[in-house]
């Protein structure tokens, strides 16, 4: 596959059974991604499992647990071309079961298809209290993803009901600038993915709908971003291999800084140091990799044991910062009573988990203006806005916004739910 094109690397989220891997895999399809003969293995092998219309999804749901449940487990990765783009797809799980790898998705993409179902009740389930479609949406804002595309699926579930699509839209639109999405943000296309319809042609079952297909709207809307080469090199690690013949080879995105073959690299928290051999995108050979890629590596001198999801690689003179505690402003989103020092809640930091325990409550802030309103107040609620002293419980890679904004972002979560999200202002190293 060509890759002179501008590079783009795609995040499909939304709601569990809303249909985002059978539609991606229309896609793939439609776009020449996928050809007939593999279209017809797919159909064999969901024939054996006896989900004959999941045959689509298997496009993308790879992995033997996936196919017999019928739902995404781990972010499902592909390649495919539009006439603008040539993207990287990373296509996320929906259920809450698997919120982390949806949220590892999240913290790799440059863009988002937003998937909902415009099925009676289907649409009330994701968008309802504790639904996937509005933790999904408020997680890409947090994550610095500035431009979405909501697909309506299922469209042929209700007769292609202008009434229907619209009043999803609706609903959907007021949400999106709750969390801070703004009109020109976002496109609403209305698609059916079992049917085909306004996939990469206009559907002659919605003459009422005058928009892009769903194609069309993602290439439009869609802007490449600058690459931050200038920057220290960063690769959050989200997989490690042992390959036979080929020995230690971590798995993860370029987000900023530029890795090439030969180089030293350090991977931190472990400290451990070694070389890079070879890299690769899609099975293809790079001599470099540069922010945005999604590539494996192959690394002498560092074992598989030695490197861990959660990870960063970077260069010895510059090193990932492993955070003894860090200071930083965060937003309070959902929390069913209030919030005080010893809170210990889960931490998602690009690909790493880790518990953290609020240390300090030092100011609370005025939404509106950013001003303090409070100086060492006892205790947060939902909609506060705050400046916090964390102490993470293990180690872990955190940069400050000023100097690798990619790498100082972070979603916090614990019931479940998405509890807050916040940004590390000012970290302290850890020594050694």
């Amino acid at each position: 596959m060509a890759s002179k094109k501008p590079h783009l690397n795609l995040v499909v989220v939304g709601h569990v059974d809303h249909g985002k891997s059978t539609l991606f895999g229309r896609v793939l399809y439609e776009v020449g991604a996928l050809d007939e003969r593999r279209i017809e293995e797919l159909k064999k092998i969901a024939a054996e499992f006896g989900k004959e219309s999941f045959f689509w999804a298997y496009a993308l749901d790879r992995l033997k647990e996936e196919r017999k449940r019928g739902l995404t487990i781990q972010a499902g990765y592909a390649e495919f071309e539009t006439q603008k783009y040539y993207y990287t797809l990373i296509d996320c799980p929906g259920h809450r079961d698997f919120i982390k790898n949806m949220i590892t998705g999240a913290s790799q993409a440059d863009c988002a298809v937003l998937v909902v179902s415009a099925k009676p009740g289907e649409f009330e389930a994701g968008f309802g209290e504790g639904g996937q479609t509005r933790e999904h949406a408020q997680l890409l804002r947090i994550f610095g993803i500035k431009k979405v595309v909501i697909a309506v699926n299922k469209m042929d579930t209700v007769n292609y009901d202008e009434k229907r699509f619209n009043e999803i839209k609706e609903k959907l639109s007021q949400f999106l600038k709750m969390v801070g999405y703004k009109e020109g943000d976002y496109i609403f296309v209305p698609v059916s993915a079992w049917e085909g319809q306004n996939i990469t042609k206009p559907s002659e079952k919605m003459p009422w709908y005058k928009g892009p297909t769903l194609v069309e709207a993602m290439d439009s809307l869609f802007e490449p971003p600058e690459p931050p080469i200038n920057l220290p090199l960063r690769i959050p690690i989200q997989d490690v291999y042992s390959i036979r013949g080929v020995g230690t080879v971590p798995v993860g995105r370029v987000m900023t800084g530029v890795l090439k073959v030969g180089d030293r690299i350090i991977i931190n928290p472990p400290g451990k140091v070694g070389e890079v051999r070879s890299i690769e995108m899609h099975h293809k050979p790079l001599e470099q990799a540069i922010p945005g890629d999604n590539i494996g590596f192959n690394v002498k001198g560092i074992g598989k044991d030695d490197i861990k999801r959660g990870d960063v690689a970077g260069h010895p003179d510059n090193p990932p910062t492993v955070a003894k505690e860090f200071i930083a402003q965060v937003v309070i989103l959902r929390h069913p009573t209030s919030i005080g020092v010893g809170y210990t809640p889960v931490f998602h930091i690009h690909t790493a988990t880790v518990a953290c325990r609020f240390e300090e409550l030092q100011k609370k802030l005025d939404p509106r203006t950013g001003q303090v309103i409070e100086e060492n107040p006892k205790m947060l609620k939902t909609g506060d806005i705050a400046v916090v002293k964390i102490v993470p419980t293990r180690p872990v890679v955190i940069e400050e916004k000023s100097k690798i904004p990619q790498l100082s972002t972070f979603a916090i979560r614990d019931m479940g739910i998405t509890v807050g999200a916040g940004v590390a202002i000012k970290v302290t190293p850890r020594e050694g």
